[in-house]
């Protein structure tokens, strides 16, 4: 299963750690994604994993 937020796509971005005697080292930041429950468009209950940027600004809409 893919890291990706099912409403923006937002997914990882990749970079490098770098260390006090500048070594680089590949890294990736992951999105903070939650396991919720969603209503979709056709009114269905469904889960999903969404990221909580999306939860915050209400894209996610909960059921009751």
């Amino acid at each position: 299963m893919a890291k990706v937020c099912e409403i923006c796509g937002k997914g990882p971005l990749t970079g490098n750690n770098v260390s006090h005697a500048h070594n680089k080292t590949r890294r990736r930041w992951l999105p903070n994604l939650k396991k919720v429950r969603m209503v979709t468009e056709s009114g269905a209950t469904k889960r999903g994993r969404v990221c909580t940027r999306c939860i915050r600004s209400g894209a996610v809409v909960k059921p009751a």
